[in-house]
């Protein structure tokens, strides 16, 4: 039987190419309340020291994200998927 996986450095190319996509323009669907939409419709919350994207629909968060010198973190549980557009 062979292995029908690789680990996850396999996913360094095609997640440059995904993370470098305006992901405002990206459709998301809250895991709260299955709304879908555009993540620039949601309303964020930046007066802290982290950024939280919150659903229009049912205010759950669907995006936190924290940043220090050197390092991002990026919480995206509230989202079911996101789809974004590829160029070509």
């Amino acid at each position: 039987m062979t292995d029908m996986w690789t680990d996850g450095n396999s996913l360094g190319g095609p997640l440059r190419e995904v993370f470098s996509a305006d992901l405002t323009a990206a459709t998301g669907r809250c895991a709260g309340c299955g709304r879908t939409g555009p993540l620039a419709e949601g309303r964020a919350f930046d007066h802290s020291p982290g950024l939280v994207l919150r659903c229009p629909g049912c205010g759950q968060a669907l995006l936190r994200m924290v940043r220090s010198p050197g390092r991002t973190w990026l919480d995206l549980r509230g989202l079911e998927y996101i789809e974004i557009t590829s160029p070509g």
